[in-house]
């Protein structure tokens, strides 16, 4: 478990973030993973009575890909041919399963470090390089790119040891999770939780 003495919050406004802001991303999302969900319900319920934290319900567990720009900065023509690129691509890309086991506690969030890591990087180079096929620069770097999927986020300065204390008393098997799409979403953080509309679903190979 990563180390860490004290959590922050995760909610001040990034560049070009406000309320308002839409935002055009690929996700792996949860909404059907009945097992993710039984999992996460055992975290909530460790971290309730945490201050500080914001939980992450059902229907927003994620796992981030690759980000596009805000919505006003991507020309409908430009995401109709990334689309068209990525679908193409990832037919070639199968299906998988992940782990998710003991989340990890960061200075923002606690999180899942979901493996093995090389199939949602697959995944991620293939999106990559549907969008350059029409920008010259992909957004985001290429490297360093670490699965996760998180259960709560910090919304406060504070010491990280009451965290680790509720996350000790979980007893919990490892759970696997079925990855067989990828989703373009428009994801917004006006309440303080990611939000999202579902834009585009695009499937993996078989």
């Amino acid at each position: 478990m990563t180390h860490t003495d004290r959590m922050a919050d995760h909610w001040w406004w990034r560049p070009g973030w406000g309320p308002g802001a839409r935002f055009l991303t690929f996700h792996f999302t949860f909404r059907r993973s009945g097992r993710l969900h039984r999992l996460a319900a055992d975290y909530r319920r460790a971290l309730a009575d945490v201050e500080g934290l914001d939980v992450v319900p059902d229907e927003s567990l994620h796992l981030t890909i690759q980000g596009l720009d805000f919505v006003d900065r991507v020309p409908k023509d430009d995401l109709s041919a990334i689309l068209a690129a990525a679908r193409q691509r990832l037919a070639s890309v199968p299906a998988f399963d992940l782990v998710v086991d003991r989340p990890e506690i960061t200075p923002e969030a606690i999180r899942w470090e979901a493996s093995p890591s090389g199939p949602p990087a697959a995944v991620r180079t293939a999106l990559r390089a549907a969008i350059g096929t029409s920008w010259h620069t992909v957004p985001e770097p290429a490297d360093g790119f670490r699965p996760h999927i998180t259960i709560a986020y910090s919304n406060a300065d504070g010491p990280a040891a009451p965290v680790r204390a509720a996350l000790d008393t979980v007893k919990a098997e490892p759970t696997t999770v079925r990855v067989d799409q990828v989703e373009l979403i428009v994801l917004h953080r006006d309440r303080k939780m990611y939000e999202w509309e579902a834009h585009t679903r695009l499937p993996l190979g078989g």
